[in-house]
Parts: structure tokens; sequence; C-alpha cells
């Protein structure tokens, strides 16, 4: 079984969402502080802040990116690639 050209698209746009989301997780900022986590101490005063500016970007193409991944890795599976 030998590989048309789009099949070599369709994996190497795969391997380049799935750079792309593992970069943009890792520079999301965190939501949570870990030295809280470890003291006990919880404080919700900013839990219900709007996002806003980078930060919503940054949310908005992890989604986008997220859903990309999952229609090329099933579509992945359906072609038996």
């Amino acid at each position: 079984m030998s590989l048309e050209w789009y099949d070599y698209l369709l994996l190497i746009a795969l391997g380049i969402v799935s750079v792309l989301m593992i970069l943009i997780v890792v520079i999301q900022p965190s939501k949570d502080d870990a030295s809280r986590a470890f003291s006990g101490e919880k404080s919700d005063l900013f839990a219900n802040q709007k996002q806003r500016g980078l930060e919503k970007v940054i949310n908005t193409t992890t989604t986008v990116l997220s859903i990309a991944f999952i229609c090329l890795a099933v579509l992945v599976k359906l072609l038996g690639l």
C-alpha cells in the first residue's frame, strides 16, 4: 500500500497541529498558584474574571487547535494511514 500525496499532506498537517498544540499549551499561564495548593489557602476573588487580550487569544487558539487535532486524527484513522 503506497501513500498518495494527500496522505502525506494529511500526516504532515497532523504533525504540525500536534507541535503547535504542545507549544500553545506550554505557554499558557497557570490558572492556579502552586504555593496556595500546598498551603491550603484558596482565594476565589479573581476566579470569575473575564479573559482579555493575549489570554483570550491563547485560549481560543488552544480550542481551535484541539478541534483540528481531533478532526485530523479521526480522518487519519478512517483512511487507515
